[in-house]
């Protein structure tokens, strides 16, 4: 039954492989955009802005909120792998 399944299936190949390829590079997206690493560098970032004036206070709050947000984030799913460090 496998075979035959495998035989009925195969035409569809391209697309379970394209999927699985997708679901890859979303997953490396996902890890980098809440590494707590890129977030604390996006804040330290975000922090030059206002200083230098790039940007005013209701922006730089605005910012740091979405940052801190992704941070916690971050911090919540390192915790959920017991030790922080992925695999």
């Amino acid at each position: 039954m496998g075979l035959i399944k495998e035989l009925l299936l195969l035409p569809f190949a391209p697309v379970r492989g394209s999927a699985w390829v997708v679901e890859q590079v979303v997953q490396e997206a996902e890890r980098i955009y809440y590494d707590p690493a890129t977030v604390r560098a996006e804040l330290a970032r975000l922090e030059e802005r206002l200083e230098v004036g790039e940007i005013d206070e209701d922006e730089f709050d605005r910012a740091e909120d979405e940052l801190l947000d992704r941070l916690e984030i971050a911090l919540r799913k390192d915790a959920g792998h017991g030790n922080g460090m992925h695999t």
